[in-house]
Parts: C-alpha cells; sequence; structure tokens
C-alpha cells in the first residue's frame, strides 16, 4: 500500500519500497533527545536506527502558539481599529481581516514548520523532508554518489534552527553511516 500517512514512518516504508522488495531497512529501535533550539524552545529529536547503514533522524520543532497568534491578530486589528476611528472608512477594516488571514495561510504554509526529517541509506542516499504546518511537504534526494562528505553549515537550511549539541548527534551517525558505506564499498 503506497497510501501517503502523516508520519515519518510512512515517509520511510514509501522510501524503503522504492529500494526493492525486500526493502531497505529492517524494523527500527528508535529513542528520543530533547534538545534547545537558538531561541530557547523545545526540540524533540527522534533517532531510528534500521541497520548500520540506515538510520532516520525526526526533529520536531514547537507547535503554533496560540498566544502568539492571538497577540499578532489583536495588535494588527487594534491598529486597524484605530484608523478607522480617525479615518471612518470601513474598508480598514475590512483590509486588516483579510491581510491577517493571508498572512496566517502564507506563514503556515510556507513558513512554519513542525517537522524536519533527515534519512539516510549507505546505498541510496540521503532524503531530507520538511513537514510544514499546514500539512505541505518538501523533500530534497541526493544520491549517495553524489555525496562526498556531511558537514555543519551553520544550520541555514534547517529552520528550527538546533543548537550545536543537537547538530552534533545527526553529524556523527551521518559519519558513520558514510564511514560504514565506504568500508563496505572497497571490500572484495
Amino acid at each position: 500500500d503506497q497510501s501517503p500517512r502523516q508520519d515519518a514512518g510512512g515517509r520511510l516504508g514509501r522510501a524503503a519500497a522504492a529500494v526493492g522488495p525486500r526493502g531497505a531497512c529492517p524494523p527500527a529501535m528508535e529513542d528520543e533527545l530533547s534538545f534547545s533550539d537558538i531561541y530557547g524552545g523545545r526540540l524533540a529529536l527522534q533517532r531510528r536506527y534500521y541497520s548500520p547503514s540506515c538510520r532516520e533522524f525526526c526533529l520536531s520543532c514547537p507547535r503554533l502558539s496560540l498566544r502568539s497568534l492571538t497577540a499578532v491578530t489583536c495588535s494588527v486589528w487594534l491598529a486597524a481599529y484605530g484608523l478607522f476611528s480617525l479615518c471612518e472608512n470601513s474598508m480598514i477594516l475590512s483590509a486588516a481581516i483579510f491581510i491577517t488571514l493571508i498572512g496566517l495561510l502564507g506563514y503556515l504554509h510556507f513558513v512554519k514548520i513542525d517537522q524536519e526529517t533527515l534519512l539516510i541509506i549507505d546505498s541510496l542516499g540521503i532524503q531530507m523532508t520538511s513537514s510544514y504546518a499546514s500539512g505541505k511537504e518538501s523533500t530534497t534526494f541526493i544520491e549517495m554518489g553524489k555525496v562526498k562528505d556531511v558537514i555543519i553549515n551553520e544550520a541555514i537550511y534547517m529552520s528550527a534552527k538546533p543548537r550545536l549539541d543537537c547538530l552534533i548527534e545527526v553529524y556523527r551517525s551521518c559519519q558513520e553511516i558514510l564511514a560504514h558505506q565506504k568500508a563496505t564499498s572497497t571490500s572484495p
């Protein structure tokens, strides 16, 4: 069954099924670590070990705060009401509501990421998936033949902005898999 599922296991199932009938990864050993982002927010890192050559990392970000959403919405609407009371033009209130709704939808669909996943299979490649608050997913796949090394590059790609300790955890595992891949590709 290739039906999409919301969890990271569903994405792994599709990736493993693409490898062949045997699948690339057996059932996982899983653990979860807690880290902080650069702003002090809580991040959860789930590590799934399928084999020495297949691992998955899911970094979950905090959900959208109702408090911050309410504060922004109230600020925009209060400013619009202030302008309305000066100008007595109802278009200002309509525009404020419209801008708030469009802004919120744009933020949820293009900016707010709930989860970022890194799946690395030494014989296949690296898959990076970002799951947005709106349900949209963005996936990038890099074939293993094109990967020379994995580096930490100031977490520019990740929207979660994890601290260095979280990045080092993922980096070390990626280096282990790359070393395993090099060892198995050079043996006769």
